[in-house]
Formats: structure tokens, C-alpha cells, sequence
């Protein structure tokens, strides 16, 4: 037996009941932005595209993002947020830097045009302080001389940026064709330079198969291994001089001071 009265003919049927409203946060601008640029690109990426994606009006976002700028800054900060400090090693510095300049990559390589950023940010923000000043640790763990360990994370950091820049380009160039992959682009350059004149181009055609690598993962090992070496060939300069190599100015490195002296660092 159903004990169930019969809806009064004057009552009106309730609406469906609505699914309440997530609160808009700064958290959930910035995982909508990085979806607009994973789909759109970092031309199309806008406050507006941004305000569509979470169904709301442009209007509201800016109750927590002051504009364009901020939020590109707090997408920077982001990437940082579960990298692993590394704990500066004296013994494994090589192996932390190798170890960090790869995570860099991946955290670039998972967001499109997530280098542009990068690139156009000034990572002195809060929230980058830490990953600065442990990856300096790990330069003078290493024991280069000071100038040369504020100079290196820049060099690095500029590298690892650009050689996902690079990528980010030819995959947006190439996107929506099937033409020339990586390894399609490597083999034909290696036939292009193979086929030069050796009389005019005795240098192309004897490297032809060594310019590219086998892979982008290859050539960005590489490219980290040779500004690892380049470092390790200062720390060791400064242990044989007592820590002052690499720390004089470029003209005294040179030998091209004002008395035209050359100048060697004792013992």
C-alpha cells in the first residue's frame, strides 16, 4: 500500500535544483587558463577566453586577477610548484643538475606554448625564491667561484627555455599537417649537407651525421652535458687557484688590461 498523498492541483512542480556554484579562486583561473592554452596557444590565451571556460563573466575574474600579466605570472609560478629542490651535493652536483634541467623540460613539454611564459617572466617572485637559491646551492657545492655559480642558473635556465621554445614552435608549425617530424627533418638535413661541394663546405659534410641527434631527448642531454662539463672545467680552475678563477673581470680573464700585461693565476 502506497501511503503517498497526491500533489494538491494548485501546487507547481519544483525546478530542477541547481548544483551549487564552486567559489571562483585564483586556483581555479589558473587551471582554466592553462586548459584555454593547451587548446588555444599562447596568442589566443585571454581573460575572456578564460572567463568562458569557467562560465562566467570576464568581469569576475578580475575580483582575483588584476589582468593578462597576473595571470601569466601566477600560470609561471605554477610550474614550480612540485618541482624537487635539490639538497646541494658536493658529491652528485653533476648528477642534481643533469636530474633538474630534464624535470624542467617535462614541466614544459606538458603544457603548449608553457615556455613563452617561462621566458617572459621574472622569476623573483615568492614563491621562486626557494628553487633559486637551491639550485645556486647546488653550483657552489660543485665549488665554482661566485661569479661564475649567480651567472650559471641563467645559462642553464635560458637553454632549457629555449630548447622547449624550439620544440613548442615546430610541433605549433606542423600541428595540423603530417609533414616533416623530428626524425623526417634530421634525415633530410643529413642528406642536404652530405651533398654539399666538400671543396666550398669541407666542414658540413664531414659532420653531416654528427649535427643532429638521434632524438630532441638526445640533443637536450647533450646541450645540458656540455654547459655541465663547461662548469666543472671552472670549479676545477678555482680549486687549483685557490677559489679565485672565473671571479676576476673580463679583461683580466683576457689579459687585455690597461698595462697589456698577460695575467696568470698563481701556482
Amino acid at each position: 500500500m502506497n501511503d503517498e498523498l497526491p500533489a494538491l492541483p494548485w501546487d507547481r512542480p519544483r525546478g530542477r535544483t541547481r548544483p551549487p556554484r564552486i567559489p571562483l579562486t585564483r586556483d581555479r583561473i589558473v587551471e582554466a587558463a592553462y586548459v584555454v592554452l593547451d587548446r588555444e596557444g599562447y596568442d589566443r590565451l585571454s581573460m575572456r577566453m578564460v572567463a568562458a571556460e569557467l562560465g562566467v563573466a570576464v568581469s569576475a575574474l578580475y575580483a582575483h586577477v588584476s589582468g593578462k600579466d597576473e595571470l601569466l605570472e601566477l600560470m609561471y609560478s605554477r610550474f614550480f610548484a612540485d618541482m624537487d629542490l635539490p639538497d646541494p651535493d658536493p658529491e652528485r652536483w653533476r648528477e642534481q643538475l643533469r636530474d633538474y634541467a630534464r624535470a624542467a623540460l617535462t614541466k614544459l613539454r606538458s603544457h603548449r606554448d608553457l615556455a613563452r611564459i617561462s621566458m617572459g617572466s621574472v622569476p623573483f617572485k615568492p614563491e621562486m625564491l626557494p628553487h633559486m637559491d637551491a639550485i645556486l646551492g647546488v653550483f657552489r657545492a660543485a665549488g665554482l667561484p661566485d661569479r661564475v655559480a649567480g651567472a650559471a642558473g641563467d645559462v642553464l635556465s635560458t637553454f632549457v627555455d629555449g630548447f622547449a621554445l624550439e620544440e613548442s614552435m615546430w610541433q605549433d608549425r606542423y600541428r595540423a599537417t603530417d609533414e616533416l617530424t623530428w626524425q623526417g627533418m634530421r634525415e633530410a638535413l643529413e642528406r642536404y649537407f652530405a651533398e654539399l661541394p666538400p671543396e666550398r663546405f669541407p666542414h658540413l659534410t664531414a659532420l653531416s651525421h654528427s649535427m643532429l641527434g638521434r632524438s630532441n631527448d638526445e640533443r637536450f642531454d647533450l646541450g645540458v652535458e656540455i654547459i655541465i662539463r663547461g662548469l666543472a672545467s671552472f670549479a676545477a680552475e678555482a680549486a687549483a687557484t685557490g677559489g679565485t678563477a672565473g671571479d676576476r673581470t673580463g679583461d683580466d680573464r683576457t689579459g687585455t688590461g690597461e698595462t697589456g700585461a698577460t695575467e696568470r693565476p698563481a701556482g
